[in-house]
């Protein structure tokens, strides 16, 4: 388990230098404390496991309730502390399982107000996680600084309480993004979303609503499980998606009436304008591409 120490070391001192290189703020590497580091790695060898137990070297037999069956060669085992429980993180290798094809692409846009509307018409609701446990943070962030003493005992379990409202909410949206993720791959051939700068929009205006909604897991989890069923995933530019008819391609400012409603000042099109973007997307994801008329906008 030692040489996954030295790999970590090695690559937070790559990751330094490269800053460094880049003229960037480096932020020298830290020391991990016994708080901080909350993680072992066994690579390739010393584990087993079995239905009931695993097996690590220097630790010994572990009763465990197994997840779910392990598929494949297994290749690395890591035990992690989440506040204050043990889990097994097994990573396995296998065969990729193509679906069979189903002649449909979608185009995706994502938003705060829906979480995303598809090419097809189908909005699916924003779940809010952090919005609606925001009131149970409170009071336990609150609890947390009335004790002032940070090395008692009291004040340690308060955090623990914090964190696990943490936990929760974060294990809530990672699922709502695998259910959502998976839905879309099984039913679509192609899928086209925006290439969203997501860290740079994640410190604007909206930081808490696009931290909650989390954008970026939801892309990394649709194009891993799109590889593996042989999906394509398409990022496309979002620029004019928003402003573009899909109807006749005429496209301005005045085209985005609000919000919600889009209607085109050369044809009258007239529709929701995240189901018009959504469909700019997917066209913009075709082969063949998409001719785009500009128009300059009134003041």
């Amino acid at each position: 388990m030692l040489q996954d120490v030295l790999k970590r070391l090695d690559k937070a001192f790559k990751a330094f230098f490269r800053r460094v290189k880049a003229g960037q703020t480096p932020g020298y590497p830290r020391f991990q404390g016994r708080d901080r580091y909350d993680s072992i790695c066994y690579p390739q060898s010393g584990f087993s496991v079995s239905e009931k137990t695993a097996y690590f070297s220097k630790i010994g037999n572990i009763r465990i309730r197994l997840h779910r069956p392990l598929e494949g060669k297994v290749k690395t085992a890591t035990i992690v502390r989440d506040c204050g429980a043990w889990y097994v993180s097994y990573v396995c290798e296998v065969e990729a399982q193509p679906l069979p094809e189903t002649g449909s692409s979608v185009g995706v846009d994502v938003g705060t107000t829906w979480f995303c509307i598809t090419s097809d018409g189908e909005f699916v609701e924003n779940p809010r996680h952090f919005q609606t446990a925001m009131k149970k943070l409170r009071v336990a962030q609150r609890a947390v600084a009335r004790k002032r003493n940070k090395r008692s005992n009291r004040r340690r379990k308060a955090v623990q309480r914090v964190a696990k409202l943490h936990r929760k909410i974060s294990r809530q949206r990672l699922d709502f993004h695998h259910k959502t993720a998976l839905g879309l791959v099984r039913e679509n051939d192609l899928i086209a979303h925006e290439d969203l700068n997501v860290g740079g929009m994640g410190r604007g205006n909206l930081a808490r609503s696009i931290h909650d909604v989390g954008w970026g897991q939801f892309f990394s989890l649709l194009a891993v499980k799109a590889e593996c069923a042989g999906r394509r995933v398409i990022r496309v530019d979002p620029r004019y998606t928003s402003q573009r008819c899909n109807a006749c391609g005429h496209t301005c400012r005045e085209n985005r009436v609000s919000q919600a409603r889009f209607r085109c000042v050369a044809c009258g099109h007239q529709e929701n304008a995240d189901l018009n973007a959504a469909r700019n997307i997917l066209g913009r994801a075709a082969p063949s591409g998409v001719n785009v008329a500009f128009c300059a906008s009134v003041a």
